[in-house]
């Protein structure tokens, strides 16, 4: 009697395995997401408006490179944090620099297990310093006239904090028609390459 319960036994076991493997089987839900891309297609309004705001700068192959180094250095860096700014939040929460100046600083003496001390070693390459991660040089407008002096090819507009909603969307219409990219926009536009 015994040999006839223990076979039963596993049966039991496995019968629960089979949920499971019926949930995992869930995919006829994707089929409707195919149907969203033909709804975008018909745009004509577009070419009304004027050239189309580059995505990326128009860079020279050594400045693409060194935006590359730029990225490998900005992985690397540490987080240059003042002496003592674990012990006060006053000093700690800005993460401010200011160089350690006591006599028996530690920090100043550079022992290892105290934070980095800011050097010229750890600064990104002259030429593409101030660039955003795109390429562009940030240029903060305010008006108009200020992006009408801009190189669409090589600068992006940033909208001044200043600058209310209303005169905010003027500045980004008027972006648009230039070509100039907006680095800040209220409206995002679909067209931008």
């Amino acid at each position: 009697m015994a040999d006839e319960n223990t076979p039963s036994e596993p049966k039991s076991e496995t019968a629960p395995e089979a949920p499971r493997k019926a949930t995992a089987r869930r995919r006829p839900k994707e089929a409707p997401k195919e149907e969203a891309p033909p709804a975008e297609k018909p745009e004509t309004k577009a070419k009304d408006e004027g050239p189309r705001a580059p995505r990326r700068a128009d860079l020279s192959p050594g400045q693409h490179t060194l935006l590359r180094t730029r990225g490998d250095i900005d992985r690397r860096r540490p987080l240059f944090g003042r002496q003592a700014r674990y012990r006060y939040y006053r000093i700690g929460r800005d993460m401010s620099w200011r160089a350690p100046r006591g006599l028996q600083s530690k920090q100043r003496r550079h022992y290892g297990y105290r934070p980095k001390v800011v050097r010229v070693g750890y600064r990104s390459p002259t030429r593409v310093r101030g660039l955003v991660p795109s390429g562009f040089r940030p240029i903060i407008v305010h008006t108009a006239s200020d992006l009408e002096k801009m190189n669409a090819r090589l600068e992006a507009a940033i909208i001044a904090r200043t600058v209310g909603t209303r005169r905010r969307l003027v500045l980004e219409e008027t972006a648009r028609k230039l070509g100039i990219h907006v680095l800040n926009p209220i409206v995002k536009s679909e067209r931008e390459a």
